[in-house]
């Protein structure tokens, strides 16, 4: 009995992990014969799991959707897996980590003593390092909407506030769009979606939307614009991002095109387009002399527009650099 429940476990796991499986395929990976594997699926299905089979040479088994939740089976990678992604979850979505804390508790009561003892020895400390430029917290709800116009292909109607700089005034447009993409880069959440106003592919950054609403209108899907979803986020250079609140920031003209500086500028930095081959950068920095030295990482010429402070900076390292040489 106890080979059985352990096999039948097992069963349920790769079920798990892939969608269809061939008969041949479970008696190789439970090492069994095909009498048993169909014994051991008539067992489920008596349990209340909806497996499914078809037949033919392409035929297969698969586990179906039910109307309640099966036991959630982890091995013991995937159970140290969960305790550290519970424990190290992005804090950019609002009552995320108190989910988290609790979601990690529930699994902990039902897991075996041996793995409880593996997850409690993996308490993890997160210190947040000034480079992760932590953005705004999104309200769950807002992205459970927009995840789900995502999902269903409906178009979407929301408010959305672009606010270009900081310290701008800003104002709230309402848009239709066709949500097609979630993307979570630099800690911050963006929706890529076409603009049914302006006839275009938009990015926008999901925690300046406010009153997302699904509508029954549904779309097909649209080839992307570049070669992937990603690509196309991270070379775009208006975002809809503002600066983010560090100690110091300024601005410079650099010799690049907009989409090459939006590439590798962290989230929250400003891309303006001014000619083909060139944009100004809005960038923060914990100090003066540091932000001079990102603006340099570029590797391009540039000119420095303010403040006075980051003219100073600029000075500062260009004399340390100097003194830095080796005699001779």
């Amino acid at each position: 009995m106890a080979q059985t429940s352990a096999r039948l476990l097992r069963l349920l796991s790769l079920f798990q992990a892939r969608r269809d499986w061939s008969a041949a395929d479970l008696v190789e990976r439970l090492g069994v014969s095909g009498r048993t594997v169909r014994r051991d699926i008539d067992t489920l299905r008596e349990l209340g799991y909806p497996v499914h089979s078809s037949k033919g040479p392409g035929g297969a088994y698969r586990l179906g959707a039910g109307n309640r939740l099966p036991p959630l089976l982890l091995d013991d990678d995937q159970a140290v897996a969960v305790a550290v992604a519970l424990q190290t979850t992005p804090r950019s979505v609002l009552g995320l980590a108190e989910a988290a804390q609790r979601a990690l508790a529930s699994i902990r009561e039902v897991m075996p003593a041996r793995l409880r003892h593996q997850v409690d020895a993996l308490q993890v400390t997160v210190i947040r390092s000034a480079w992760e430029l932590p953005a705004p917290r999104i309200p769950q709800g807002t992205l459970v909407d927009v995840g789900a116009a995502v999902r269903s292909r409906e178009v979407l109607r929301f408010a959305y506030s672009p606010g270009k700089q900081a310290g701008s005034t800003e104002h709230e447009d309402s848009e239709r769009v066709e949500p097609h993409h979630l993307v979570l880069w630099s800690a911050r959440w963006y929706l890529v979606a076409y603009d049914l106003r302006n006839d275009r592919w938009q990015t926008y950054r999901v925690d300046r939307i406010t009153s997302p609403k699904v509508t029954s209108q549904d779309f097909a899907t649209r080839p992307l614009p570049g070669t992937s979803v990603a690509s196309f986020v991270m070379n775009q250079f208006d975002r809809g991002d503002i600066a983010d609140h560090w100690p110091c920031y300024g601005e410079a003209t650099l010799q690049l095109p907009a989409g090459t500086v939006a590439r590798w500028a962290p989230g929250g930095a400003i891309v303006e387009r001014l000619t083909d081959t060139t944009c100004r950068l809005t960038l923060g920095a914990w100090s003066w002399v540091g932000l001079a030295a990102l603006l340099g990482t570029f590797d391009a010429d540039l000119e420095l527009s303010g403040p006075p402070e980051l003219l100073e900076a600029a000075d500062v390292l260009a004399r340390r650099y100097r003194d830095s040489h080796p005699p001779g």
